[in-house]
């Protein structure tokens, strides 16, 4: 029987072992000893759990956490914020343009943001803003277009009859918005929340080109890079810094999974 469901699940198995694999190197090995992470051992002995201290002493690790932090809440605040408004204006707004509109907002999607770095960085460099955070938190206010694409076509999954008895009771646009829509809305902006906040923290490329030359403002996708430059050699302390770095995102994760997959399975597909 056992070997039945084992069978019947194989597939599934070895995703699960693919995933979890490199997980358990990271964590076995960053349980190591200095000498024991350079040989063929796939165990830990014995568990040198004071590598997860050493990283701090040897790395700025809650300055880049606090960076990180900064970085990540603030432009998932300021995305959901200014995408929720435009979402429900391509959703349930008719007005002239409305599908050009939205199309642009999915070209946005396709465009690289390699492209527009130097005329961006540009703009940011005569605002003397360069070497901070505040270029990559900044542009959230104006939306992010997968935020939008995803939160309207969740709009249009809810019947406009809600809507039409607010207004039939006197509400306006925003109030509809804020106390009939918004809390029918939870799972797509939890879902948009998520991976907005899981692309800020991993980001490493906007915040290598906007505070690359200024250290004290690294977040810790690009502290962890240099801190894999200087202890090449140390896998077992290399290892254990990318654990710290990826712990918060496996909590998070687990912490608001039922919310993460209502919102990605509840999303429609209308046009």
């Amino acid at each position: 029987m056992i070997l039945r469901r084992i069978a019947d699940h194989s597939i599934a198995i070895a995703l699960a072992l693919a995933f979890v694999g490199p997980l358990a190197f990271i964590v076995l090995t960053a349980l190591m000893s200095d000498r024991q992470a350079l040989t063929s051992a796939l165990w830990p002995s014995p568990f040198e759990w004071t590598n997860l201290v050493e990283v701090f002493s040897r790395a700025p690790v809650l300055r880049w956490l606090g960076n990180t932090l900064v970085y990540a809440v603030l432009v998932t605040v300021f995305t959901v914020v200014s995408s929720v408004p435009a979402a429900y204006a391509l959703a349930r707004f008719r007005f002239r343009g409305r599908k050009a509109a939205f199309l642009l907002v999915v070209a946005m999607m396709l465009l690289p943001p390699q492209v527009l770095i130097v005329p961006v960085y540009l703009i940011w460099a005569q605002l003397h803003l360069t070497g901070t955070i505040w270029p990559l938190v900044l542009p959230a206010l104006c939306g992010d277009a997968f935020a939008i694409f995803l939160l309207r076509q969740f709009l249009l999954t809810i019947p406009e009859e809600y809507a039409q008895a607010a207004r039939i009771d006197g509400c306006g646009e925003i109030r509809v918005l804020l106390r009939v829509i918004l809390p029918m809305i939870r799972p797509a902006v939890a879902a948009v929340s998520l991976f907005t906040f899981f692309y800020a923290w991993n980001d490493y490329y906007g915040p290598l080109v906007y505070t690359g030359e200024v250290a004290e403002n690294w977040t810790l996708s690009l502290g962890l890079a240099s801190f894999k430059t200087v202890h090449s050699v140390q896998w077992n302390l290399t290892m254990a810094a990318t654990l710290l770095v990826m712990a918060p995102l496996i909590a998070v994760f687990f912490f608001a999974q039922k919310a993460f997959i209502e919102g990605v399975t509840l999303t429609g597909v209308k046009g």
